[in-house]
């Protein structure tokens, strides 16, 4: 048996979920709430934990919050949320509408998060739910919150090609995704993988960002690749996929998220991403 697609209107098998929908039937996209209006939706996506992607996504956040748009963050590592912590909101919580709608805490800049760890009494206790539960959570977040007007969305899924990243790619109008990777062999079978998923379920991916790309010696600002050498481009290059970004080990970086201070860091490493992103149309 071939593997399923989760694209009825390319598949020439005759499953119970093709009956269902007919031809066209498919992924199909939950529509927002009457308060609702989330313009783009970018996924945050990695084929393996710990290359940095919550960081990439909050930097991403507050970079086109910077240039005057509305953006907001979806929480969707339901089992390692740190967006919260990252933005400096320990304490903060959920509260809701009069019509049962959750209410997404903003930062100090204004970008509105929704997250598991705004939900808990305590935060540092494990969300131990299995894989069901966890997806309809991420749902309810895109569903149940009322977002108002948003211009871009980004939401942070755990890694791999599981149940949540499956729920996130059928469930919301992603207008494309950024692949989070580190410079390591094994980066071209990881990459590759998250690849297939999005082209099987027809999103695009707008690019890939490596993080702890080098280390800037800060005396000769030679650079270092602690790591090894990157393998990015080649990987890039064999998927037709730009290079949206190189990330530097940088320590001011986790030292501002470990405060809670993302909001004011100061550097241009994401300024092509940016652009990218700025230039994309909005959902209809």
């Amino acid at each position: 048996m071939s593997e399923c697609t989760h694209n009825c209107s390319t598949c020439t098998a005759n499953c119970a979920s093709k009956e269902k929908g007919g031809e066209q039937a498919g992924p199909q996209t939950e529509p927002q709430n009457h308060l609702s209006a989330v313009k783009r939706v970018i996924g945050i996506v990695s084929g393996k934990g710990g290359v940095g992607k919550s960081l990439v996504t909050s930097m991403l956040a507050v970079s086109m919050r910077r240039r005057d748009f509305t953006t907001a963050i979806l929480d969707a590592d339901v089992t390692g949320p740190s967006i919260p912590k990252i933005f400096g909101m320990d304490g903060v919580r959920v509260e809701g509408t009069a019509d049962g709608l959750m209410l997404p805490p903003m930062t100090k800049t204004g970008i509105e998060i929704m997250s598991v760890n705004l939900l808990l009494d305590d935060p540092t206790k494990p969300v131990v739910w299995r894989g069901s539960m966890i997806s309809g959570a991420v749902k309810q977040f895109w569903t149940d919150t009322a977002w108002n007007e948003v211009d871009y969305m980004f939401v942070d899924m755990p890694p791999g090609t599981g149940d949540v990243p499956l729920t996130v790619f059928q469930s919301l109008p992603l207008s494309g995704i950024i692949i989070v990777t580190s410079p390591q062999e094994l980066v071209s079978m990881i990459v590759g993988k998250a690849v297939q998923m999005a082209r099987m379920m027809n999103i695009p991916v707008l690019g890939i960002v490596e993080n702890y790309s080098y280390l800037a010696c800060p005396h000769c600002h030679e650079k270092i690749s602690v790591f090894g050498e990157s393998h990015v481009d080649e990987v890039a290059a064999k998927e037709h996929l730009p290079v949206l970004a190189k990330l530097p080990i940088d320590p001011r970086l986790p030292a501002l998220c470990d405060k809670g201070l993302i909001e004011l860091m100061e550097n241009d490493y994401l300024d092509e991403t940016v652009g990218v992103l700025s230039k994309m149309p909005e959902n209809h």
